[in-house]
């Protein structure tokens, strides 16, 4: 009959100090009593009871202590302990969730940022420790708190025919893509779960070379409004605009873009239809930026445009100057796998201080800009104005009998209860999701 664990571990105690002091025939005698009653080989009995208690070196300045079974456990043992979880997870945060691979290349800057206007504190071993840890590490000590943000949309684009044989479709052999200046455009829909009506808007706009993001609202899908903020967007760039290049819908597809295009010598051209892949560029930032800011309510009217406008220029500041972005430099196809190649994550601020395309004058610009940034007090603005544009949010509307009834709508109408505002993002407060992608 085996002896219960916990036993055994009483008798090892019991009967090693003595063991350890006794000649050879004590220790002979010792060790067949402790054999008979536990059971053990007579072999990893003596090791038990020699080891039991005892400290040793193994290398590197690691001292190990022997478990119950008399072995000693090899490794190096924790670098980075719990007491860094706090300052990791502060900076995560102003760093609106990224992963770790973001997250290890845009914590020195974030970090500065944060210890220069006096929102953060470390000792110089915590901070040597920050600043070395790699993206495994920063995953692992995180993996608690990613734990507890554990929402996905609609496409309302309507084709615009009459002039898309005007309008070529982009082929990536015709852009250069190595210059700045040269974006992808699209509208994310702020409906609220219902086509139906008039609902703001918002023109997302993104570089792909630097990875520069501007985003605005406007009214509605009217070519006015979308034509106007495009307009301010431009004036907002650190380099000139060169081309354009969006989907096929209406807002974009129509003579007064096209015209304005050719007036000002851009390149104008358009993605293929239901391909969303071919603007993978702005679609990331649909999301990222858009949809984890402002979330998927319906928002109408003025009032909400220009609540939306003040939270995206705190926006842009963020995500151009602190959050690092990943871009694909290689796809090979290896049999049924495709293997890809990411370059080191940079802001879109670097990327456009390393660009030799750019006016030094403007970086010089854009560095005094950056100097003046505090990221916590920005993150502050942030979720405030992210407070005021939720409390802005429409109530879901009553449909009967039509298909745009959500499961939980058709299922709360049934049951003669109200339709409950949908909560965005923003006003999630802590429970906020984590980006695991690339963007």
């Amino acid at each position: 009959m085996k002896i219960p664990m916990q036993e055994r571990r009483i008798l090892i105690k019991n009967h090693a100090r003595g063991y350890q002091r006794a000649g050879r025939k004590e220790k002979t005698v010792i060790l067949n009593q402790f054999v008979e009653v536990t059971g053990y080989n007579r072999v990893h009995a003596a090791r038990v009871l020699r080891n039991h208690g005892t400290r040793r070196r193994l290398g590197r300045g690691v001292v190990a202590q022997a478990d119950a079974a008399g072995v000693f456990k090899r490794g190096r043992g924790r670098e980075y302990g719990p007491e860094l979880v706090e300052p990791l997870s502060q900076i995560w945060e102003n760093l609106d969730y990224l992963c770790g691979k973001r997250l290890a290349q845009g914590l020195p800057g974030a970090l500065e940022s944060l210890e220069r206007h006096g929102e953060i504190e470390l000792d110089k071993e915590a901070r040597e420790k920050l600043l070395k840890m790699s993206a495994s590490t920063i995953d692992r000590l995180l993996r608690e708190e990613r734990a507890k943000y554990v929402l996905k949309g609609r496409s309302g684009t309507k084709p615009g025919t009459l002039l898309k044989s005007q309008i070529p479709i982009r082929t990536y052999s015709e852009w250069d893509e190595e210059k700045p200046g040269f974006v992808e455009i699209d509208l994310v829909a702020h409906e609220g779960g219902s086509s139906s009506g008039d609902f703001t808007q918002t023109l997302d706009v993104t570089d792909i070379c630097t990875g520069w993001s501007e985003q605005a609202g406007v009214l509605n899908k009217a070519q006015k409004w979308v034509f106007e903020a495009l307009l301010e967007i431009r004036s907002r760039l650190p380099f000139p605009l060169l081309g354009i290049d969006s989907d096929n819908g209406g807002e974009f597809i129509n003579h007064h873009l096209l015209a304005y295009c050719e007036e000002e010598g851009l390149t104008f051209t358009r993605s293929r239809p239901h391909r969303k892949n071919d603007n993978c560029f702005v679609e990331q930032k649909n999301y990222s930026i858009v949809r984890r800011a402002v979330g998927y309510s319906r928002y109408e009217g003025t009032k909400a445009v220009g609540s939306l406008n003040r939270l995206y220029a705190l926006l842009r500041l963020r995500t151009n100057f602190f959050l690092p972005s990943m871009k694909l430099v290689e796809k090979r196809r290896i049999g049924s796998q495709v293997h890809k190649k990411y370059d080191k994550p940079k802001t879109p601020y670097q990327r456009v201080l390393e660009s030799p395309e750019i006016a030094e004058n403007v970086k010089n610009g854009l560095r005094e800009q950056y100097r003046d940034l505090n990221l916590a007090e920005l993150n502050r603005r942030i979720r405030k104005a992210q407070g005021v544009l939720d409390r802005q949010a429409c109530r879901p509307r009553r449909f009967r009998g039509t298909q745009e009834n959500s499961s939980l709508g058709i299922h709360q109408q049934k049951e003669g209860r109200p339709f409950p505002p949908e909560p965005s993002i923003a006003c999630l407060g802590e429970r906020r999701m984590a980006p695991a992608g690339k963007g």
